[in-house]
């Protein structure tokens, strides 16, 4: 029998795809919210495709807001596409 693979949807896009294609955004118990490229993070966790564009979309459709049920500033924002950058470059 086939292994299940966890499928995540991108609050970017409402895509479903697999956890290993995704980044994990998670919010901190400090209610600190940061990139989790390993995916093991202690927090609440919420999904978005590699691109940038997607992280633009759950931007824009307050996609992060809805998941971590808090506003979220535009500066966190620009940390985050920031942090994205980095990780396009590696």
């Amino acid at each position: 029998m086939a292994k299940k693979i966890p499928l995540r949807q991108c609050v970017g896009c409402g895509e479903m795809k697999g956890k290993k294609e995704m980044i994990r955004v998670i919010k901190t118990p400090e209610g600190e919210i940061c990139l989790d490229a390993t995916g093991k993070k202690n927090g609440r966790g919420a999904y978005v495709c590699k691109s940038a564009e997607c992280l633009k979309k759950a931007r824009k459709n307050k996609g992060l807001e809805r998941s971590f049920k808090m506003s979220i500033g535009s500066e966190v924002y620009d940390a985050l596409e920031r942090e994205y950058e980095e990780l396009e470059t590696e």
